[in-house]
């Protein structure tokens, strides 16, 4: 039996992503299997993008977010929801923001500077002492927009008729990886080392923070069926 040091988890960013990727089995092999399809996944990028952000304008509760000045966009902020629109510059510099994100996930590298990108990628979303934006989104969102955007990618990759191992693969690998991702979140949103959370975020989170591996074990199962269910088309 391995031992795993529970407080170096919220303590060591390295630490805490070796354990979770290695719970998934997210590996060399998962790499490469993202590598594979990148280039096909690729195109499908601005469609992905467009799907989420008509997704998060369905919901006052999640529209508003975009209000407050992005951190390093230098133009002008709507006043109101109804004058927010998806032509708006902001969501323009989100949604180029999304695109590039997405784009990281399928180039790579897999390094050291990559996990401090998907740990800046959460961070900014929080309410850290550290951070210039004033944008917190409450972690419910931030969990359903995770699921979302899985979900879109799997309709993308099984719409492009891969093989059935090339395919399974890549469900599996992409699946590890915004778990990973959502993590990363998790850690802000659930890290007794940091600040202590929003009322809101104690109540989401509870029993998460009480069992870590919780959002690893969810994880692996919808890879399982993701990938149980590209079998079952072929």
């Amino acid at each position: 039996m391995e031992h795993i040091d529970s407080a170096k988890l919220y303590a060591d960013g390295g630490y805490r992503f070796e354990y979770v990727a290695k719970f998934m089995d997210f590996g060399e092999a998962d790499i490469n299997a993202i590598k594979s399809v990148a280039e096909k996944v690729r195109p499908l990028i601005p469609v992905v993008v467009d799907a989420v952000y008509n997704k998060l304008f369905q919901y006052d509760v999640t529209k508003k977010h975009f209000l407050p000045k992005n951190e390093g966009f230098e133009g002008e902020v709507a006043t109101s929801l109804e004058d927010l629109t998806l032509e708006h510059p902001q969501i323009k510099f989100r949604k180029d923001f999304l695109s590039k994100y997405l784009n990281k996930l399928l180039d790579g590298p897999y390094d050291d500077r990559f996990l401090r990108y998907l740990d800046w990628v959460a961070k900014i979303h929080t309410d850290t002492p550290t951070k210039k934006s004033k944008i917190n989104v409450d972690y419910i969102h931030i969990n359903a927009l995770m699921g979302f955007v899985e979900t879109t990618l799997v309709g993308g990759l099984l719409s492009l008729n891969l093989d059935r191992e090339t395919e399974g693969a890549a469900l599996g690998a992409f699946n590890k990886l915004l778990w990973i991702q959502n993590d990363y979140f998790a850690k802000y949103y659930c890290n007794p080392v940091l600040a202590a959370p929003t009322a809101e975020a104690k109540k989401c989170c509870a029993k998460l923070c009480d069992n870590p591996i919780i959002p690893v074990i969810v994880g692996a199962l919808a890879g399982g069926l993701g990938v149980w269910f590209s079998m079952q088309r072929k």
